[in-house]
């Protein structure tokens, strides 16, 4: 809680540094106008405490966001130490389950492609509301234990559901001041989501609950969620913007689409999101049946990768301003493949752990860093369908990359996962390259 309250204070300190220095150039007027500053002082006191409120307004809504990510990271990281048990439970092989990515991408598909549309339509709390009452559907459904097809078909409203609280508040905070520290704090927390996943998920079966008892404690996660939505978020278009009228509404998501670098960004994206929850959801199985880990352990060095993940985050946001954004994400992908060769050629728990940290550690900030360098190269009455159009293809590659890993260690063994990887990070260096020489628009 302390954390949280820090960074609140902090994304709140933004506003009031930019509230002091707007108050500063008024009242560094020349002397005529002192006296009309003082008359008018009075009438800016009565606005006082409306700022206060909303200042206050805007911590809470940061502070759902932030929930939120952890909700989401959550449901991302535990699957991957859900699937031994829900193969067991279900008796399907590794490719048949891979099919519960496919299809969640299905739903992120619908709701991506369409979330510049929806926000103008709905508003902000109706399109949360929206994702956190779909997320929920799915999640209860699985909590129920139903047939494997019909875990499938509900992997569709869950999908959807993160979708559009990934877009919607990706979007929220990248209209924010000082975005790309914002958004590599959100993202930080999808990060604390995704460790805290799978040290629930191997805890509730450690003590030998079902599977299921995961999704119920998502059902907690996601009232709570709820009830804050319907409380804290206004119905004012989530994306407005200076240039809001500058485009008819019916072309938002074809002016996103036309431009080059929004589909070079997003087939990074793909890949890098791809590789990311290959990682995720498949070194457990690694660990479990290829190293023969014990249960507990290989959960603690799967949280391992995704506290690296937190980490990079929370401490590599910084180090864009000083070495530039180009250096920082090459640097990173190289990161990647240094720790997916210590995993790979290192049959060693230690090694191996500490290559799982070095991998989460270089993915963490290259995600929100696109996302940043993208909200400030493109328009604003575009950028919820940029970055829809960008959510929706890296759920693609959470689905096809988690997937084609699924195949590869049925045709070769669960040792292809880290060669794997190095492949999907060796493109992402030649797309971030072609990314840095495309002109803002």
């Amino acid at each position: 809680m302390l954390f949280i309250q820090l960074l609140l204070k902090l994304s709140s300190l933004y506003v009031v540094s930019w509230k002091c220095r707007r108050r500063e150039k008024m009242t560094g007027s020349n002397a005529p106008h002192q006296r009309k500053l003082d008359n008018e002082s009075a009438v800016e006191a009565r606005f006082h405490d409306s700022d206060a409120k909303r200042l206050r307004l805007a911590e809470l809504q940061v502070g759902l966001a932030f929930f939120a990510f952890i909700l989401i990271g959550a449901n991302d990281g535990a699957l991957g130490v859900l699937i031994p048990s829900m193969r067991l439970h279900y008796g399907v092989d590794k490719a048949t389950i891979g099919l519960l990515f496919l299809f969640q991408t299905v739903g992120y598909l619908v709701a991506a492609f369409n979330s510049g549309l929806l926000v103008e339509k709905l508003g902000n709390r109706r399109f949360l509301v929206l994702g956190v009452v779909s997320f929920l559907l799915g999640v209860g459904t699985l909590s129920l234990m139903p047939q494997f097809m019909v875990i499938l078909i509900m992997m569709l409203p869950l999908g959807f559901g993160v979708a559009i609280i990934d877009a919607g508040l990706n979007t929220y905070i990248a209209s924010m001041p000082r975005n790309a520290a914002l958004l590599n704090y959100l993202h930080a927390f999808y990060g604390i989501g995704a460790l805290l996943g799978p040290l629930i998920a191997s805890t509730i079966l450690a003590i030998r609950w079902g599977w299921n008892s995961v999704y119920i404690v998502w059902i907690g996660m996601s009232l709570v969620l709820l009830i804050g939505f319907q409380l804290v978020f206004r119905e004012q278009n989530i994306s407005q913007r200076e240039d809001t009228a500058t485009r008819p509404e019916s072309n938002v998501l074809l002016a996103a689409l036309s431009v080059p670098m929004v589909w070079i960004a997003a087939l990074f994206m793909l890949i890098y999101v791809g590789a990311e929850v290959s990682v995720g959801s498949w070194t457990y199985s690694f660990l479990t049946e290829e190293r023969h880990a014990p249960i507990l352990l290989a959960g603690w060095m799967v949280s391992g990768y995704w506290i690296g993940l937190t980490l990079g985050r929370l401490t590599l946001a910084r180090v864009t301003l000083r070495i530039g954004s180009e250096r920082l994400i090459l640097g990173c992908l190289v990161g990647v493949v240094i720790g997916a060769l210590f995993v790979w050629l290192l049959p060693v728990y230690a090694v191996s752990a500490v290559g799982l940290g070095l991998i989460g550690f270089s993915f963490g900030p290259i995600y929100p860093t696109t996302i940043a360098l993208i909200s400030d190269r493109v328009s604003g009455r575009i950028l919820p369908s940029v970055i829809g159009f960008k959510v929706s293809l890296g759920s693609i590659g959470a689905a096809i990359c988690p997937w084609l890993a699924g195949l590869l260690a049925q045709r070769f063994g669960l040792w292809s996962l880290m060669p794997y990887v190095i492949i999907l990070t060796a493109a992402m260096v030649l797309l971030w390259r072609v990314l840095q020489v495309r002109p803002q628009v």
